[in-house]
């Protein structure tokens, strides 16, 4: 008997799995909905070091990873062979065609603008961050978003809203110290995913070509950080465990990620890629020309990115490179956008994710579970990083480490031990596109990134170094908290 042909070749769309097979997060079955015992009021658990320890290996970390990287996904560009240029989707501010689910919450951040109104800045000329009466538009929001919310869906149960609320009523900074900073982006980010396990969208898991969460990030998460703005300047909020100078930004971290998606180079519409790691669309402007405040007032109203440059420059002054050095060492990257995304991606996972100051403030509950994860915690390999640095208790104010994640240019080659503090070997497993690992730190190079947005001729160098010790930026529970990450990508 002959054995059997050998298959037919087959063309690389037809060996590729759908668009639907990238990593999603799942939405709830009503069984899950209905263990009622599982949601409720949010509940605080990260209190100190070991905790975020646990939060990086945990159900909750994993999914928020992933909600991050599919909504990333579904803003790169995609190109097919029945159109010569590139379908690219930048914001639109005119559009009206919404979906209903996206145009309910569009509906829900105008309620909360709205509140401003109701709750006039008062005068207080002695006081330069926090204006009062952000505590009354808090209060206002608080007496009226349970009848917003019950708005968007019916059959939740009371305390899956309660949740919900949790959520969105921490999407708008501090009451008590008047603040906004990525802990409360992260929240808003959380209300969305979990509408999304809640099925609010609509029953997307086989959807192809991400539609849904483009509509969400477009149509929603721009809307929210634009109110946001507008929070912070009309009761001038101060920044929330800012990194100061030498942070990313004082307020957000999504836009820089969702915005250079917006540009990196085109990806197939009819076969699974994952998202480039370098290249960009054609067309896109050079990452140099944030630089340039013409260019970025060209752009800022179509892309996240360059919105997110543009507050920058509504809200200082003086020359981009001495008031954000980070953003404009980023200007410099040759590998284009994909590669800026890339490095974003890793940035959040280790100075928002993996930072006590942040994360210590967000809820867990049935939506975003307080549970480890098998798999995570496997890859974790115990201590990282990012977790030897957190503080070992709160609210003594004492005994914060003052480690955290260096400069990838100030420590040796990475080898395959685990070391401590001052060890300089640190486990490293590769993420692949689209999945969620462990943080355990960022590559590290071998020199200085010089900034090739514009070198500045004038005025004091480019600090390229970090103090780590007693003196800086302290957070409320103690220590150095925020030994920051100077474009951790520029040399990977």
């Amino acid at each position: 008997m002959e054995p059997p042909p050998p298959p037919a070749p087959q063309s690389p769309a037809s060996q590729s799995p759908p668009i639907s097979q990238l990593p999603r997060l799942e939405i709830l079955t009503p069984t899950q909905l209905s263990t009622g015992n599982c949601f409720g009021p949010l509940q605080k658990c990260i209190n100190s070091g070991p905790d975020v320890s646990f939060f990086l290996g945990s159900k909750a970390y994993k999914d928020i990873m992933t909600w991050i990287t599919q909504l990333n996904h579904s803003l790169v560009p995609r190109s097919s062979v029945d159109t010569a240029r590139p379908v690219s989707f930048p914001l639109t501010p005119n559009r009206k065609d919404w979906s209903e689910p996206v145009r309910k919450l569009r509906e829900l951040l105008q309620k909360a603008e709205g509140l401003m109104g109701d709750a006039p800045p008062e005068e207080n000329k002695n006081r330069r961050f926090g204006n009062g009466s952000c505590r009354v538009w808090h209060r206002l929001l608080q007496e009226r978003v349970g009848g917003w919310l019950g708005e968007l869906g019916e059959g939740w149960g009371e305390r899956v809203k309660e949740e919900l609320k949790g959520y969105f009523l921490g999407s708008w900074g501090d009451k008590g110290r008047l603040d906004y900073g990525t802990g409360h982006e992260l929240s808003f980010l959380a209300f969305l995913g979990g509408l999304w396990k809640l099925g609010y969208f609509g029953e997307r898991e086989g959807q192809e070509g991400q539609e849904a969460e483009r509509e969400i990030v477009l149509g929603v998460v721009e809307p929210y950080l634009e109110v946001a703005r507008k929070l912070i300047t009309t009761y001038t909020l101060e920044p929330a465990g800012s990194h100061g100078v030498w942070g990313l930004d004082d307020h957000s971290f999504v836009p820089y990620i969702f915005g250079s998606a917006q540009f990196t180079r085109p990806i197939s519409s009819t076969r699974l890629e994952p998202t480039p790691v370098e290249g960009s669309c054609p067309g896109a402007p050079k990452p140099a020309s944030v630089t340039s405040k013409q260019t970025v007032e060209d752009y800022r109203k179509t892309n996240m990115y360059f919105g997110a440059i543009g507050f920058i420059y509504d809200v200082k002054k003086g020359p981009f490179w001495e008031h954000s050095p980070m953003l404009f060492d980023i200007s410099g990257i040759k590998d284009g956008w994909g590669k800026i995304n890339k490095g974003m991606v890793k940035m959040y996972r280790a100075e928002v994710l993996g930072k006590f100051p942040v994360v210590q403030h967000f809820g867990f509950g049935g939506l975003w579970r307080w549970e480890q994860d098998p798999e995570l915690a496997r890859e974790a390999g115990g201590q990282s990083v990012h977790v030897q640095s957190q503080p070992q208790s709160s609210g003594t104010g004492q005994g914060g480490v003052t480690g955290g994640t260096k400069a990838p240019w100030a420590m040796g080659g990475v080898t395959g031990g685990m070391g401590g503090p001052s060890g300089g070997q640190v486990s490293m497993p590769r993420p692949t596109d689209g999945g969620v690992v462990a943080p355990t730190g960022f590559p590290r190079g071998s020199g200085v990134p010089v900034p090739r947005g514009g070198t500045p001729n004038t005025g004091p160098l480019e600090q390229t170094s970090f103090p780590r010790g007693g003196g800086g930026m302290h957070d409320k529970v103690g220590g150095n908290q925020f030994s920051v990450t100077k474009a951790p990508w520029a040399k990977d």
